[in-house]
């Protein structure tokens, strides 16, 4: 099978396309043929050695969609055929979704609505999860209001359009031009505030009579932990899932005045209890066509290199989805 792969931490040089073997699927296992991978942050983070090698090889990505083409001992073989989306295809796994074929556990392979094209598939494992679990958790957002950071994120795109469709009674989002703002508009949001031009708390004040939010949907809790107690509602949370930096620092006075939390979470790591509902929820707003998705741009697997530097650097606006 064609598929990419580095055997050393590095720039996106040590990335090669080119021939290995195709996997088969083990007990319990099946094989998918892949239509889609998505590139996500973590992928280059990791590539760069943000982790470092747990294996001598690795094929990265941990998203994708595609096909079930064989299945291993104790696998329903009905499920053959089946389109299905992926989810933690690397996480703790040598072999990820960057590659024409990946065999791994038969629950990690999802089955995908027919009205979801691969593309959007191979955008739920890391995007859709991690925006999905951000509303959920604690409680959920009936009533709130949720401000997502980010918000013309990959995550955040979906984060707006999840706390809608969970009964947030209005969702704010920062962004970082007019195009990102209009792109946050179009997915749900009530109101965005440019964190380059303006003063975010000042304007989160201003957006809420000074009330303040019910949750934050935060993808830098580096950058925005300074900022928590001045736009939570007291009993506010942060549901974080990202920082660009190693540590995040708050003042404590006021954190604790007004009782905000942080809850921290990473989508690879959710417990199987957590995942479950997540994924049922999202698999029947799929189903009734209610998520909008953002492909960005699609291109051939063996530009998987320049699709690593295009994420890294910022390009697009949406997801990036190599096609396999």
């Amino acid at each position: 099978m064609k598929a990419v792969w580095y055997d050393r931490n590095g720039d996106s040089s040590v990335l090669t396309y080119g021939d290995l073997p195709t996997p088969a699927p083990g007990p319990g296992e099946v094989l998918v043929r892949l239509a889609a991978s998505g590139v996500n942050p973590s992928d280059w983070k990791t590539r760069r050695g943000s982790r470092p090698m747990a294996f001598p090889r690795v094929i990265p990505h941990s998203d994708g969609a595609g096909t079930v083409e064989a299945v291993g001992e104790g696998v329903d073989r009905g499920r053959i055929g089946q389109r299905v989306w992926i989810w933690n295809g690397q996480w703790k796994r040598a072999f990820g979704t960057a590659a024409e074929c990946i065999a791994l556990p038969a629950a990690q392979a999802v089955p995908l609505p027919d009205n979801t094209a691969f593309e959007a598939g191979a955008c739920l494992g890391i995007p859709a999860l991690t925006a999905l679990h951000g509303v959920l958790t604690d409680g959920g957002v009936t009533g709130q209001t949720v401000l997502v950071t980010g918000g013309a994120g990959s995550v955040g795109h979906y984060a707006i359009q999840f706390a809608r469709l969970l009964g947030a009674a209005r969702v704010l989002a920062t962004v970082s031009s007019e195009e990102k703002a209009a792109h946050a508009m179009a997915a749900g949001a009530d109101a965005t505030v440019n964190y380059r031009s303006e003063d975010v708390a000042a304007r989160i004040a201003d957006l809420t009579g000074g009330a303040g939010v019910q949750r934050v949907v935060d993808v830098d809790l580096s950058t925005t932990a300074g900022l928590l107690p001045a736009v939570l509602a007291p009993g506010g949370i942060c549901a974080a899932y990202g920082s660009n930096g190693p540590a995040a620092t708050m003042q404590f006075g006021p954190a604790i005045m007004k009782g905000i939390a942080v809850r921290w979470f990473i989508v690879y790591e959710l417990s199987a209890a957590q995942r479950a509902v997540a994924v049922d929820t999202l698999q029947a707003w799929l189903r009734a066509g209610l998520v909008t998705h953002a492909v960005a741009a699609r291109v051939p697997l063996a530009d998987c290199a320049a699709a690593h530097d295009a994420v890294e650097g910022g390009r697009f606006i949406g997801n990036l989805v190599l096609d396999c």
